[in-house]
Protein backbone atom coordinates (compact mmCIF):
# COMPACT_ATOMS: atom_id res chain seq x y z
CA UNK A 1 0.00 0.00 0.00
CA UNK A 2 1.20 3.46 -0.86
CA UNK A 3 -0.22 6.82 0.15
CA UNK A 4 -0.90 10.06 -1.62
CA UNK A 5 -2.23 13.38 -0.49
CA UNK A 6 -5.74 14.48 -1.27
CA UNK A 7 -6.18 18.16 -1.99
CA UNK A 8 -9.96 17.98 -1.85
CA UNK A 9 -10.23 16.81 1.78
CA UNK A 10 -12.90 18.75 3.66
CA UNK A 11 -11.26 18.23 7.04
CA UNK A 12 -8.91 20.72 8.62
CA UNK A 13 -6.06 18.23 8.79
CA UNK A 14 -4.46 16.87 5.61
CA UNK A 15 -5.82 13.44 4.80
CA UNK A 16 -3.87 10.48 3.51
CA UNK A 17 -5.56 8.29 0.95
CA UNK A 18 -4.52 4.71 0.56
CA UNK A 19 -3.66 4.00 -3.06
CA UNK A 20 -4.23 0.72 -4.87
CA UNK A 21 -2.86 0.26 -8.38
CA UNK A 22 -4.99 -2.52 -9.80
CA UNK A 23 -4.11 -3.28 -13.37
CA UNK A 24 -3.33 -0.79 -16.08
CA UNK A 25 -3.46 2.68 -14.62
CA UNK A 26 -6.77 2.36 -12.73
CA UNK A 27 -6.46 3.82 -9.26
CA UNK A 28 -8.63 3.12 -6.23
CA UNK A 29 -8.60 5.28 -3.14
CA UNK A 30 -9.56 4.27 0.36
CA UNK A 31 -9.71 6.92 3.00
CA UNK A 32 -7.91 6.49 6.28
CA UNK A 33 -9.47 7.93 9.41
CA UNK A 34 -12.19 10.09 7.79
CA UNK A 35 -15.36 9.53 5.87
CA UNK A 36 -16.83 11.30 2.84
CA UNK A 37 -13.54 12.12 1.12
CA UNK A 38 -13.12 12.58 -2.59
CA UNK A 39 -10.40 10.77 -4.61
CA UNK A 40 -7.17 12.67 -5.08
CA UNK A 41 -7.31 14.45 -8.44
CA UNK A 42 -3.61 13.81 -8.99
CA UNK A 43 -4.30 10.06 -9.12
CA UNK A 44 -6.95 10.62 -11.75
CA UNK A 45 -4.45 12.76 -13.62
CA UNK A 46 -1.99 9.89 -13.72
CA UNK A 47 -4.80 7.60 -14.85
CA UNK A 48 -5.60 9.94 -17.73
CA UNK A 49 -1.98 10.65 -18.60
CA UNK A 50 -2.31 14.21 -17.24
CA UNK A 51 -3.86 15.41 -20.46
CA UNK A 52 -1.74 12.91 -22.43
CA UNK A 53 1.32 14.97 -21.58
CA UNK A 54 3.06 11.85 -20.31
CA UNK A 55 2.76 10.19 -23.70
CA UNK A 56 4.07 13.32 -25.41
CA UNK A 57 7.14 13.20 -23.16
CA UNK A 58 7.61 9.47 -23.77
CA UNK A 59 7.42 9.74 -27.55
CA UNK A 60 9.59 12.85 -27.58
CA UNK A 61 12.18 10.79 -25.72
CA UNK A 62 11.79 8.07 -28.32
CA UNK A 63 12.33 10.64 -31.08
CA UNK A 64 15.42 12.04 -29.38
CA UNK A 65 16.88 8.54 -29.13
CA UNK A 66 16.12 7.95 -32.81
CA UNK A 67 18.74 10.60 -33.57
CA UNK A 68 21.22 9.66 -30.86
CA UNK A 69 21.13 6.08 -32.12
CA UNK A 70 23.55 7.01 -34.91
CA UNK A 71 26.04 5.28 -32.60
CA UNK A 72 24.56 1.92 -33.58
CA UNK A 73 25.13 2.64 -37.28
CA UNK A 74 28.87 3.07 -36.83
CA UNK A 75 29.72 -0.17 -38.64
CA UNK A 76 28.45 1.39 -41.90
CA UNK A 77 30.92 4.27 -41.53
CA UNK A 78 33.68 1.97 -40.25
CA UNK A 79 33.38 -0.29 -43.29
CA UNK A 80 33.89 2.71 -45.59
CA UNK A 81 36.89 3.84 -43.54
CA UNK A 82 38.60 0.46 -44.00
CA UNK A 83 38.33 0.70 -47.79
CA UNK A 84 41.38 1.75 -49.79
CA UNK A 85 41.90 5.48 -50.26
CA UNK A 86 41.44 5.22 -54.02
CA UNK A 87 38.02 3.65 -53.36
CA UNK A 88 36.88 6.54 -51.18
CA UNK A 89 38.02 5.04 -47.89
CA UNK A 90 40.68 5.96 -45.37
CA UNK A 91 42.75 2.77 -45.53
CA UNK A 92 42.28 2.00 -41.82
CA UNK A 93 42.58 -1.36 -40.10
CA UNK A 94 39.51 -2.82 -38.38
CA UNK A 95 40.96 -1.91 -35.00
CA UNK A 96 41.66 1.69 -36.05
CA UNK A 97 38.16 2.09 -37.49
CA UNK A 98 36.74 0.93 -34.13
CA UNK A 99 38.54 3.61 -32.09
CA UNK A 100 36.02 6.50 -32.48
CA UNK A 101 33.17 4.07 -31.75
CA UNK A 102 34.90 2.69 -28.64
CA UNK A 103 35.74 6.18 -27.41
CA UNK A 104 32.15 7.34 -27.93
CA UNK A 105 30.86 4.36 -25.95
CA UNK A 106 33.26 5.02 -23.09
CA UNK A 107 32.46 8.74 -22.93
CA UNK A 108 28.73 8.00 -23.30
CA UNK A 109 28.82 5.69 -20.29
CA UNK A 110 30.94 8.00 -18.13
CA UNK A 111 28.79 11.01 -19.01
CA UNK A 112 25.68 9.20 -17.78
CA UNK A 113 26.75 9.80 -14.16
CA UNK A 114 27.02 13.64 -14.28
CA UNK A 115 24.18 13.71 -16.82
CA UNK A 116 21.94 11.81 -14.42
CA UNK A 117 22.76 14.26 -11.64
CA UNK A 118 22.23 17.21 -14.01
CA UNK A 119 18.79 16.07 -15.08
CA UNK A 120 17.82 15.26 -11.49
CA UNK A 121 18.77 18.79 -10.38
CA UNK A 122 18.08 21.07 -13.35
CA UNK A 123 15.51 19.01 -15.20
CA UNK A 124 15.59 16.80 -18.30
CA UNK A 125 15.06 19.63 -20.79
CA UNK A 126 18.43 21.18 -19.91
CA UNK A 127 20.25 17.85 -20.22
CA UNK A 128 18.48 16.94 -23.46
CA UNK A 129 19.26 20.33 -25.03
CA UNK A 130 22.93 20.07 -24.13
CA UNK A 131 22.99 16.56 -25.57
CA UNK A 132 21.42 17.74 -28.82
CA UNK A 133 23.98 20.50 -29.31
CA UNK A 134 26.99 18.30 -28.52
CA UNK A 135 25.83 15.44 -30.73
CA UNK A 136 25.19 17.61 -33.77
CA UNK A 137 28.35 19.68 -33.32
CA UNK A 138 30.40 16.53 -32.81
CA UNK A 139 29.21 15.08 -36.09
CA UNK A 140 30.14 18.30 -37.91
CA UNK A 141 33.61 18.34 -36.32
CA UNK A 142 34.06 14.70 -37.43
CA UNK A 143 33.54 15.77 -41.03
CA UNK A 144 36.99 17.42 -41.05
CA UNK A 145 38.78 14.08 -40.55
CA UNK A 146 40.34 12.14 -43.39
CA UNK A 147 43.10 9.68 -44.35
CA UNK A 148 46.00 10.17 -41.97
CA UNK A 149 44.04 12.61 -39.80
CA UNK A 150 41.86 10.79 -37.28
CA UNK A 151 41.92 13.53 -34.64
CA UNK A 152 38.71 15.35 -35.71
CA UNK A 153 36.62 12.17 -35.66
CA UNK A 154 38.10 11.10 -32.32
CA UNK A 155 37.29 14.50 -30.83
CA UNK A 156 34.01 15.01 -32.68
CA UNK A 157 32.38 11.60 -32.62
CA UNK A 158 34.28 10.08 -29.73
CA UNK A 159 34.30 12.93 -27.20
CA UNK A 160 31.64 15.46 -28.27
CA UNK A 161 28.97 13.18 -29.71
CA UNK A 162 29.73 10.59 -27.02
CA UNK A 163 29.00 13.24 -24.38
CA UNK A 164 25.85 14.23 -26.25
CA UNK A 165 24.63 10.64 -26.32
CA UNK A 166 25.02 10.43 -22.55
CA UNK A 167 23.26 13.72 -21.82
CA UNK A 168 20.32 13.01 -24.10
CA UNK A 169 19.89 9.39 -23.09
CA UNK A 170 20.05 10.27 -19.39
CA UNK A 171 17.26 12.81 -19.81
CA UNK A 172 14.70 10.85 -21.82
CA UNK A 173 13.89 7.78 -19.72
CA UNK A 174 13.78 9.26 -16.18
CA UNK A 175 11.46 12.04 -17.32
CA UNK A 176 9.08 9.64 -19.06
CA UNK A 177 8.70 7.07 -16.28
CA UNK A 178 7.83 9.79 -13.74
CA UNK A 179 4.58 10.42 -15.62
CA UNK A 180 3.28 6.86 -15.22
CA UNK A 181 2.44 4.40 -12.40
CA UNK A 182 4.98 1.80 -11.34
CA UNK A 183 3.33 -1.11 -13.16
CA UNK A 184 4.09 0.62 -16.47
CA UNK A 185 7.79 1.23 -15.85
CA UNK A 186 8.88 -1.61 -18.11
CA UNK A 187 6.60 -0.62 -20.98
CA UNK A 188 7.46 3.09 -20.85
CA UNK A 189 11.17 2.38 -20.53
CA UNK A 190 10.93 0.06 -23.53
CA UNK A 191 9.15 2.67 -25.64
CA UNK A 192 11.68 5.41 -24.89
CA UNK A 193 14.86 3.38 -25.32
CA UNK A 194 13.53 1.61 -28.43
CA UNK A 195 14.34 4.77 -30.36
CA UNK A 196 18.05 4.27 -29.81
CA UNK A 197 17.86 0.73 -31.10
CA UNK A 198 15.56 1.55 -33.98
CA UNK A 199 17.72 4.39 -35.30
CA UNK A 200 19.87 2.28 -37.66
CA UNK A 201 16.70 1.31 -39.54
CA UNK A 202 16.87 4.67 -41.29
CA UNK A 203 20.39 5.89 -40.47
CA UNK A 204 22.13 2.85 -41.99
CA UNK A 205 20.62 3.17 -45.51
CA UNK A 206 20.69 6.96 -45.31
CA UNK A 207 24.31 6.88 -44.18
CA UNK A 208 25.21 4.49 -47.01
CA UNK A 209 23.58 6.82 -49.54
CA UNK A 210 25.38 9.86 -48.12
CA UNK A 211 28.71 8.00 -48.04
CA UNK A 212 28.35 7.03 -51.69
CA UNK A 213 27.26 10.52 -52.73
CA UNK A 214 29.36 12.82 -50.54
CA UNK A 215 32.05 10.69 -48.90
CA UNK A 216 32.70 10.19 -45.20
CA UNK A 217 33.15 13.90 -44.44
CA UNK A 218 30.03 14.99 -46.27
CA UNK A 219 27.93 12.31 -44.61
CA UNK A 220 29.03 13.40 -41.14
CA UNK A 221 28.36 17.07 -41.92
CA UNK A 222 24.86 16.56 -43.30
CA UNK A 223 23.79 14.27 -40.47
CA UNK A 224 25.24 16.64 -37.88
CA UNK A 225 23.24 19.63 -39.08
CA UNK A 226 20.02 17.63 -39.45
CA UNK A 227 20.32 16.02 -36.02
CA UNK A 228 20.94 19.37 -34.34
CA UNK A 229 17.74 20.89 -35.67
CA UNK A 230 15.52 17.89 -34.92
CA UNK A 231 16.88 17.08 -31.47
CA UNK A 232 16.67 20.69 -30.26
CA UNK A 233 12.96 20.70 -31.09
CA UNK A 234 12.36 17.38 -29.33
CA UNK A 235 14.37 18.39 -26.26
CA UNK A 236 11.86 21.15 -25.52
CA UNK A 237 9.15 18.53 -24.97
CA UNK A 238 11.08 16.42 -22.46
CA UNK A 239 10.03 17.71 -19.05
CA UNK A 240 9.29 16.38 -15.57
CA UNK A 241 5.66 16.17 -14.39
CA UNK A 242 4.25 18.45 -11.70
CA UNK A 243 5.17 17.27 -8.22
CA UNK A 244 1.77 15.81 -7.39
CA UNK A 245 1.58 13.64 -10.49
CA UNK A 246 5.11 12.35 -9.96
CA UNK A 247 4.33 11.52 -6.33
CA UNK A 248 1.30 9.46 -7.28
CA UNK A 249 3.05 7.81 -10.22
CA UNK A 250 5.92 6.50 -8.13
CA UNK A 251 3.73 5.75 -5.14
CA UNK A 252 5.35 8.24 -2.84
CA UNK A 253 3.96 10.50 -0.13
CA UNK A 254 3.20 14.08 -1.06
CA UNK A 255 2.06 16.31 1.81
CA UNK A 256 -1.05 18.25 0.89
CA UNK A 257 0.79 21.51 1.41
CA UNK A 258 3.24 20.57 -1.33
CA UNK A 259 0.70 19.68 -4.00
CA UNK A 260 0.89 22.38 -6.70
CA UNK A 261 -2.10 23.56 -8.60
CA UNK A 262 -2.60 22.10 -12.04
CA UNK A 263 -0.29 23.88 -14.45
CA UNK A 264 2.40 24.51 -11.85
CA UNK A 265 5.92 24.42 -13.25
CA UNK A 266 7.48 22.83 -10.21
CA UNK A 267 9.20 19.67 -11.40
CA UNK A 268 9.34 16.15 -10.12
CA UNK A 269 12.91 16.70 -9.03
CA UNK A 270 11.35 18.20 -5.90
CA UNK A 271 9.36 15.05 -5.24
CA UNK A 272 9.44 13.53 -1.81
CA UNK A 273 8.96 10.07 -3.27
CA UNK A 274 11.27 7.53 -1.81
CA UNK A 275 14.44 6.28 -3.47
CA UNK A 276 17.86 5.03 -2.47
CA UNK A 277 20.87 7.30 -2.78
CA UNK A 278 23.78 6.07 -4.89
CA UNK A 279 25.96 5.14 -1.90
CA UNK A 280 23.35 2.69 -0.66
CA UNK A 281 23.00 1.24 -4.13
CA UNK A 282 26.67 0.58 -4.88
CA UNK A 283 27.15 -0.97 -1.43
CA UNK A 284 24.58 -3.66 -2.20
CA UNK A 285 25.30 -7.13 -3.54
CA UNK A 286 22.55 -6.70 -6.13
CA UNK A 287 24.38 -3.76 -7.71
CA UNK A 288 27.62 -5.75 -8.06
CA UNK A 289 25.82 -8.63 -9.74
CA UNK A 290 23.87 -6.36 -12.08
CA UNK A 291 27.08 -4.53 -12.99
CA UNK A 292 28.78 -7.76 -14.06
CA UNK A 293 25.72 -8.94 -15.97
CA UNK A 294 25.38 -5.61 -17.77
CA UNK A 295 29.09 -5.56 -18.68
CA UNK A 296 28.98 -9.03 -20.25
CA UNK A 297 25.69 -8.37 -22.08
CA UNK A 298 26.98 -5.09 -23.53
CA UNK A 299 30.30 -6.62 -24.56
CA UNK A 300 28.60 -9.31 -26.62
CA UNK A 301 25.97 -7.08 -28.17
CA UNK A 302 28.17 -4.12 -29.08
CA UNK A 303 30.87 -6.42 -30.43
CA UNK A 304 28.43 -7.54 -33.13
CA UNK A 305 26.75 -4.16 -33.65
CA UNK A 306 30.07 -2.37 -34.08
CA UNK A 307 31.43 -4.85 -36.62
CA UNK A 308 28.33 -6.28 -38.31
CA UNK A 309 28.86 -4.80 -41.78
CA UNK A 310 32.48 -5.96 -41.77
CA UNK A 311 31.62 -9.38 -40.26
CA UNK A 312 29.25 -10.06 -43.15
CA UNK A 313 31.85 -9.03 -45.73
CA UNK A 314 34.49 -11.28 -44.11
CA UNK A 315 32.33 -14.37 -43.57
CA UNK A 316 30.78 -14.27 -47.04
CA UNK A 317 34.11 -13.72 -48.75
CA UNK A 318 32.93 -10.35 -50.00
CA UNK A 319 29.99 -11.87 -51.85
CA UNK A 320 27.46 -9.95 -49.76
CA UNK A 321 28.14 -6.20 -49.92
CA UNK A 322 24.84 -5.07 -48.42
CA UNK A 323 25.87 -5.17 -44.78
CA UNK A 324 24.12 -1.85 -44.20
CA UNK A 325 20.80 -3.64 -44.86
CA UNK A 326 21.47 -6.07 -42.02
CA UNK A 327 22.45 -3.18 -39.75
CA UNK A 328 19.03 -1.67 -40.53
CA UNK A 329 17.10 -4.92 -40.05
CA UNK A 330 18.96 -5.56 -36.79
CA UNK A 331 17.61 -2.23 -35.59
CA UNK A 332 14.04 -3.50 -35.89
CA UNK A 333 14.84 -6.48 -33.67
CA UNK A 334 16.79 -4.24 -31.29
CA UNK A 335 13.77 -1.98 -30.84
CA UNK A 336 11.38 -4.94 -30.61
CA UNK A 337 13.52 -6.43 -27.85
CA UNK A 338 13.30 -3.23 -25.83
CA UNK A 339 9.53 -3.00 -26.18
CA UNK A 340 8.67 -6.66 -25.70
CA UNK A 341 11.13 -7.29 -22.87
CA UNK A 342 9.83 -4.26 -21.00
CA UNK A 343 6.26 -5.48 -21.41
CA UNK A 344 7.00 -9.11 -20.50
CA UNK A 345 9.12 -8.15 -17.51
CA UNK A 346 6.20 -6.18 -16.09
CA UNK A 347 4.33 -9.50 -16.02
CA UNK A 348 6.99 -12.16 -15.37
CA UNK A 349 9.68 -10.21 -13.52
CA UNK A 350 12.85 -8.39 -14.60
CA UNK A 351 15.47 -10.91 -13.52
CA UNK A 352 13.65 -13.96 -14.88
CA UNK A 353 13.24 -12.24 -18.24
CA UNK A 354 16.89 -11.17 -18.21
CA UNK A 355 18.09 -14.75 -17.69
CA UNK A 356 16.15 -15.98 -20.73
CA UNK A 357 17.50 -13.12 -22.85
CA UNK A 358 21.14 -13.75 -21.89
CA UNK A 359 20.91 -17.48 -22.62
CA UNK A 360 19.27 -16.82 -26.00
CA UNK A 361 22.08 -14.47 -26.97
CA UNK A 362 24.71 -17.00 -25.84
CA UNK A 363 23.18 -19.68 -28.04
CA UNK A 364 23.23 -17.52 -31.17
CA UNK A 365 26.87 -16.56 -30.51
CA UNK A 366 27.77 -20.23 -30.76
CA UNK A 367 26.26 -20.53 -34.25
CA UNK A 368 27.55 -17.20 -35.58
CA UNK A 369 30.86 -18.68 -36.87
CA UNK A 370 28.93 -20.87 -39.31
CA UNK A 371 26.87 -18.08 -40.85
CA UNK A 372 27.77 -17.33 -44.47
CA UNK A 373 24.54 -16.42 -46.23
CA UNK A 374 21.89 -13.74 -46.16
CA UNK A 375 19.22 -15.85 -44.44
CA UNK A 376 21.57 -16.95 -41.68
CA UNK A 377 22.80 -13.44 -41.00
CA UNK A 378 19.26 -12.10 -40.98
CA UNK A 379 18.23 -14.55 -38.25
CA UNK A 380 21.51 -14.38 -36.33
CA UNK A 381 21.78 -10.61 -36.28
CA UNK A 382 18.08 -10.43 -35.44
CA UNK A 383 18.46 -12.56 -32.31
CA UNK A 384 21.53 -10.60 -31.20
CA UNK A 385 19.71 -7.32 -31.80
CA UNK A 386 16.60 -8.48 -29.93
CA UNK A 387 18.58 -9.78 -26.96
CA UNK A 388 20.78 -6.72 -26.73
CA UNK A 389 17.79 -4.39 -26.99
CA UNK A 390 15.98 -6.34 -24.28
CA UNK A 391 18.88 -5.76 -21.90
CA UNK A 392 18.73 -2.01 -22.50
CA UNK A 393 15.10 -2.03 -21.29
CA UNK A 394 15.51 -4.51 -18.44
CA UNK A 395 18.45 -2.94 -16.60
CA UNK A 396 16.96 0.57 -16.16
CA UNK A 397 13.59 -0.87 -15.13
CA UNK A 398 15.38 -3.09 -12.60
CA UNK A 399 17.21 -0.10 -11.13
CA UNK A 400 13.89 1.72 -10.69
CA UNK A 401 12.39 -1.38 -9.04
CA UNK A 402 15.32 -2.04 -6.71
CA UNK A 403 16.25 1.52 -5.68
CA UNK A 404 13.28 3.73 -6.46
CA UNK A 405 12.50 6.51 -8.92
CA UNK A 406 13.53 9.59 -6.97
CA UNK A 407 17.28 9.26 -7.69
CA UNK A 408 16.85 7.12 -10.77
CA UNK A 409 18.82 9.40 -13.11
CA UNK A 410 22.02 9.24 -11.08
CA UNK A 411 21.56 5.64 -9.94
CA UNK A 412 21.09 4.29 -13.45
CA UNK A 413 23.89 6.51 -14.72
CA UNK A 414 26.27 4.75 -12.35
CA UNK A 415 25.13 1.28 -13.41
CA UNK A 416 25.30 2.37 -17.06
CA UNK A 417 29.08 2.65 -16.80
CA UNK A 418 29.00 -1.15 -17.01
CA UNK A 419 27.62 -0.77 -20.53
CA UNK A 420 30.59 1.46 -21.31
CA UNK A 421 33.10 -1.06 -20.00
CA UNK A 422 31.60 -3.85 -22.08
CA UNK A 423 31.18 -1.57 -25.08
CA UNK A 424 34.82 -0.52 -25.08
CA UNK A 425 36.29 -3.99 -24.68
CA UNK A 426 33.88 -5.88 -26.96
CA UNK A 427 34.56 -4.08 -30.26
CA UNK A 428 38.29 -3.81 -29.46
CA UNK A 429 38.49 -7.53 -28.72
CA UNK A 430 36.68 -8.43 -31.92
CA UNK A 431 38.79 -6.06 -34.04
CA UNK A 432 42.10 -7.35 -32.71
CA UNK A 433 41.10 -10.99 -33.09
CA UNK A 434 39.93 -10.36 -36.67
CA UNK A 435 43.11 -8.45 -37.56
CA UNK A 436 45.30 -11.21 -36.09
CA UNK A 437 43.45 -14.30 -37.35
CA UNK A 438 41.32 -13.09 -40.24
CA UNK A 439 38.25 -14.43 -38.43
CA UNK A 440 35.87 -13.38 -35.64
CA UNK A 441 35.32 -16.95 -34.42
CA UNK A 442 37.26 -16.75 -31.15
CA UNK A 443 35.50 -13.50 -30.24
CA UNK A 444 32.12 -15.22 -30.62
CA UNK A 445 33.09 -18.04 -28.28
CA UNK A 446 34.45 -15.67 -25.64
CA UNK A 447 31.23 -13.65 -25.77
CA UNK A 448 29.10 -16.80 -25.47
CA UNK A 449 30.99 -17.89 -22.36
CA UNK A 450 30.54 -14.49 -20.72
CA UNK A 451 26.82 -14.50 -21.48
CA UNK A 452 26.35 -17.92 -19.89
CA UNK A 453 28.20 -16.64 -16.83
CA UNK A 454 25.94 -13.59 -16.66
CA UNK A 455 22.84 -15.78 -16.92
CA UNK A 456 24.12 -17.91 -14.03
CA UNK A 457 24.53 -14.79 -11.89
CA UNK A 458 20.86 -13.90 -12.33
CA UNK A 459 19.94 -16.89 -10.16
CA UNK A 460 21.41 -15.11 -7.12
CA UNK A 461 20.40 -11.55 -8.06
CA UNK A 462 17.74 -10.46 -5.59
CA UNK A 463 16.09 -7.16 -4.74
CA UNK A 464 17.84 -5.51 -1.77
CA UNK A 465 15.63 -6.20 1.28
CA UNK A 466 15.75 -2.62 2.57
CA UNK A 467 15.48 -0.82 -0.78
CA UNK A 468 12.88 1.83 -1.19
CA UNK A 469 10.74 0.79 -4.06
CA UNK A 470 9.68 3.14 -6.77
Amino acid sequence: MQYCAARECSHAEPCLHRLDFTGGTHVKHRTVGHAHHQPAPEAAAVDAGYGNKGWIVAFSGLGLNLALGVLYSWSVFAKQMTEAIDLGGWGLTKTEASLPYMLAIGVFALMMVPAGRLQDRLGPRVAATAGAVLTGAGMVVSSFAGPGNMLPVLLGFGLMAGSGFGLGYAAATPAAIKWFPSEKKGLITGIVVSGFGLAPLYIAPLGKHLLDAYGVGGAFRILGVAFTVVTLLLARMIVNPPLAVAAVAVGGIAPASQIPAQGSTRGASQSSSQGSVWREMIASRAFTLLYIEYTFAALAGLMIIGHLARIIAVQTGGLVQTGFMFVASMAVFNAAGRLLAGLLSDKFGRIRTLAVVLLSQACVMLVFPGLDGMAGFFVGSGVVGFSYGACLALFPATVADFWGAKNFGLNYGILFTAWGVGGMFGPLLAGRIADATGSYQLAYYIAAGLLVGAAALTTVTKRPPLSAGG
